[in-house]
């Protein structure tokens, strides 16, 4: 992995020079000038040329308009567990996640740019490498390398798209090098035929590129895991619902592309040697944070970070986990990112993936974790406190890498196709299972029961289904996957207007959250982590005063009447009880989002649609 990174960063640097800057118009964002790439002669007359330039194409998929902020942690939040930037609509993050965005708002026009960027680059390279005299005539090691080179532009230039598409749905197609002179007038492609297009490109390179044991290099760059994990998950997007003007449509040849992703993860099962789940949850992300392979392998494809810049670097870890407040070890963090408080107690107590998924505390200049309120928790799976070695500062970039897919992933995604195809068959459930199991610590047992005792069975399509939405709920936390895949399958006005009304009934203290307590108490020791004193799923007793040597914070009670009114459109009043009223400031889960208005896209850029008279916007901009 760290040979990689500089082998990424040194390339990018010099086949790419003089191609970050900001494009603000249609033309600009399709006609770059890459001085590496664009010198086609000299670039693509070696091995070392086409690989810089491949390389050069991964590079947008860093920085902070790619997933090292904004992609990752601002384009997929508010949802069901995690909302973004707690606050009013401020023109910027927060209107992203309260679903009351501006076409004119740059955190939505600098990602796609950079995102056409990438697009543009890959084009270059799916152009231009066939085209070498080495690709046929070259020696069997130089062939095999410009093979794999060109099946890793053609699946970057996939996942630019899906990324494109599922954040803005039916955006211009440029499938070509942009060339001077061409008409940039270009219309929206209709997304289907454009993922369509993709899934094939992917069914070709995943002959092109070797397996990760044959490549000799770390999962920051594309191997056949990768282009066969990703070809399944755009398959199943491709067979899923999309916003179309108000209505959320489901292509007629849907269960074609189920087909595709059930055999592109089976295939991936049938070769675990390459990637399999990691034994233990905690590892698996702690690997993350301690910047060291994943266990077995399971993240298949992750975004490479380097450089500590806004360019090529990572916020993750700065931006998002639990806050940090100038501790002298630690440092500070933004903590931008908490969760739906409703989300910590769809966990069972003994689900492992609980307190990865989720971190209570906070860490101030004291050093010592403190509790935190329930309606402060934050997310929990990249923590600045588990770098190592501990990085002290106000330095925000931690150059985190950004896990796109995982094995985990592939087996979920294996029993969703499985059980629309052909029911809930052992091999589904097998699969769902083998996920669930890792978070009850290898027992099948207790991972079956805790199923059961949620309210989910597996003896019928529909049941399986929904276990199935549950533990992809409890397993992708946090990893901006959560949001699309509700609005894949239908379910994103449901499960927002589900977790709204879910916060109210804790607030209430209504069933299922009656034995929520009011109050959680804690003792921060010096030479341990924070100890909870109580269960967090039990009542407070009726004496609640913190016994000595413990701090008493609100839990349940935090999530008060504002809370509740913050989650409705500004200005709504909101009536607790006889006594208690709250009117909302919008600064709530999901706030501004009404169904029917369009908003689960993201407008596109009004620089774009201003400079292309044959672009239209997205309803409801």
């Amino acid at each position: 992995m760290k040979s990689f990174i500089s082998f990424r960063a040194a390339l990018a640097a010099v086949a790419l020079a003089g191609t970050a800057g900001t494009i603000s118009s249609c033309k600009d964002y399709l006609e770059v000038d890459p001085v590496g790439l664009n010198t086609t002669s000299y670039t693509f007359s070696t091995v070392a040329g086409a690989t810089a330039a491949v390389i050069g194409a991964y590079d947008p998929l860093s920085g902070d308009n790619g997933y090292g902020t904004r992609i990752s942690m601002y384009y997929p939040f508010d949802s069901d567990e995690m909302i973004g930037s707690i606050g009013p609509v401020d023109g910027g993050r927060r209107s992203i996640a309260r679903y009351a965005a501006l076409p004119a708002n740059t955190e939505i026009t600098n990602p796609w740019n950079q995102l056409y960027q990438g697009v543009e680059r890959t084009n270059i390279c799916i152009e231009q490498i066939p085209l070498m005299a080495l690709y046929t005539t070259g020696t069997p090691a130089d062939t095999a390398e410009l093979h794999r080179l060109h099946g890793e532009a053609l699946t970057l230039r996939a996942q630019y798209f899906f990324e494109l598409i599922r954040n803005w749905g039916d955006v211009p197609a440029q499938l070509t090098p942009a060339k001077s002179g061409q008409d940039f007038n270009l219309p929206n492609a209709d997304r289907n035929v454009t993922l369509t297009k993709m899934i094939e490109d992917l069914g070709v390179a995943a002959k092109l590129v070797p397996w990760r044991s044959k490549a000799g290099a770390a999962n920051e760059r594309i191997t056949k895991g990768a282009v066969k994990a990703l070809r399944a998950r755009l398959a199943l997007y491709r067979g899923g619902y999309s916003l179309k003007g108000n209505a959320m449509v489901r292509p007629t040849d849907y269960l074609e592309y189920y087909a595709i992703a059930r055999q592109e993860c089976a295939e991936l099962m049938a070769n675990r040697g390459e990637h399999n789940l990691s034994p233990d949850f905690l590892q698996l992300f702690k690997s993350i944070n301690e910047k060291k392979p994943s266990p077995n392998n399971e993240i298949i494809f992750e975004v490479g970070m380097a450089t500590a810049t806004a360019g090529s670097g990572s916020k993750v870890g700065y931006y998002n986990g639990p806050r940090m407040n100038a501790s002298p070890i630690y440092g500070s963090s933004q903590a931008g990112v908490n969760i739906a408080p409703t989300y910590y107690y769809a966990f069972d107590s003994t689900d492992t993936r609980l307190n990865v998924t989720i971190a209570p505390y906070t860490i101030p200049s004291t050093n010592f974790q403190t509790g935190v309120a329930l309606n402060t928790v934050y997310d929990g799976k990249f923590r600045r406190d588990w770098h190592i070695p501990p990085v002290p500062g106000t330095g925000n970039y931690l150059d985190y890498n950004w896990p796109l897919i995982r094995f985990a992933d592939v087996l979920l995604m294996f029993a969703e196709a499985e059980n629309e195809l052909n029911g809930p068959t052992a091999a589904a459930q097998n699969a769902l299972l083998e996920v669930r199991t890792r978070a009850f610590g290898g027992n099948r047992t207790r991972a079956t029961t805790t199923l059961t005792q949620g309210g989910f069975s597996l003896t019928s399509k529909q049941n399986f289904f929904n276990a199935l939405v549950n533990e992809r709920y409890l397993e992708f936390g946090g990893e901006g996957i959560r949001k699309f895949d509700l609005l894949r399958w239908n379910l994103f006005e449901q499960k927002i207007a589900e977790v709204k009304a879910n916060i109210e009934k804790l607030s209430k203290g209504e069933a299922p959250y009656q034995n929520v307590p009011q109050y959680m108490y804690f003792r921060t020791p010096s030479a341990s982590a924070l100890q909870w004193t109580r269960s967090f799923y039990r009542p407070s007793p009726a004496n609640n005063a913190a016994p000595a040597g413990t701090v008493r914070i609100n839990w349940r009670l935090s999530v008060d009447a504002q809370y509740v009114a913050n989650t409705k459109p500004v200005g709504t009043v909101y009536i607790q009880n006889a006594t208690t009223r709250a009117t909302s400031t919008g600064a709530g889960l999901a706030a501004e989002y009404v169904p029917g208005k369009g908003k689960e896209l993201l407008p596109i850029p009004q620089s774009t649609i201003a400079s292309d008279p044959a672009l239209v916007q997205n309803f409801g901009y």
